[in-house]
């Protein structure tokens, strides 16, 4: 038998609280409510949740330093979920360590396809490196570093290999400008997130990929960048 997946709502407002418990055991999950930040690190020591939605502003202390705490010592997805709206507040947040981010109002569906994307890519980090990633008519085998679009080998740079392997292994996410930067580039490139815009294109040309209306590198505007895991 499937243990349902446990899920912690760290909210202070009430009628939030209670219609998150309400949508998510509609689905199948067990939930768990708290309503400050301590009980939430508390809770999460004593029966670890397999995922968190976590507001930012707790009545004791801000989210972000939440999610430090717990990045001391889990790996847990966290889904931020505020009314806090500014792009430095998003970039922040996914920085110390959340895994995606939504603004309050939200939709319900937008949710849970967020929480069912942030748990299954929690699932595969213990994954053998030889997995194999399908999205659309693209494979990229991590092991092989090998990259096929339609069955025939796309020819990367090594830098571009390795911007795709780093969106790839956080497939569904938000990878932020200064994660890309200082995986692909290094430390000393922080500041010249016009390496990203430049092997982004590329990318996107040699994937297929129109950036209008682009079907897997999707850009989140002053943060970063999301690989889409629509899978074939």
């Amino acid at each position: 038998m499937t243990t349902k997946p446990q899920i912690m709502v760290v909210e202070d407002e009430p009628e939030i609280s209670r219609f998150l418990e309400s949508a998510l055991e509609a689905r199948g999950y067990n939930v768990t409510l708290a309503d400050n930040g301590k009980i939430a690190l508390k809770i999460s020591a004593a029966q670890p949740p397999d995922l968190l939605i976590l507001d930012l502003g707790l009545p004791d202390m801000d989210g972000k330093a939440v999610i430090k705490s717990l990045r001391e010592w889990s790996r847990m997805p966290i889904i931020v979920l505020s009314a806090r709206d500014q792009e430095d507040e998003k970039v922040a947040a996914l920085e110390m360590g959340a895994d995606d981010y939504l603004t309050k109002p939200f939709g319900t569906a937008e949710l849970m396809a967020r929480i069912t994307v942030a748990l299954r890519h929690a699932s595969r980090r213990e994954a053998p490196a030889e997995m194999t990633y399908s999205f659309g008519d693209i494979v990229v085998d991590l092991a092989k570093r090998h990259v096929a679009l339609k069955g025939e080998e796309v020819h990367l740079t090594p830098t571009e290999y390795s911007l795709l392997a780093a969106l790839v292994r956080k497939a569904g996410q938000v990878v932020t400008q200064a994660e890309l930067l200082q995986e692909v580039w290094g430390r000393d490139s922080l500041d010249h997130d016009h390496y990203l815009r430049i092997y982004i294109q590329k990318l996107r040309q040699k994937l297929g990929d129109n950036p209008l209306k682009p079907r897997f590198i999707y850009t989140e505007p002053g943060i970063g960048y999301r690989l889409s895991e629509e899978e074939a």
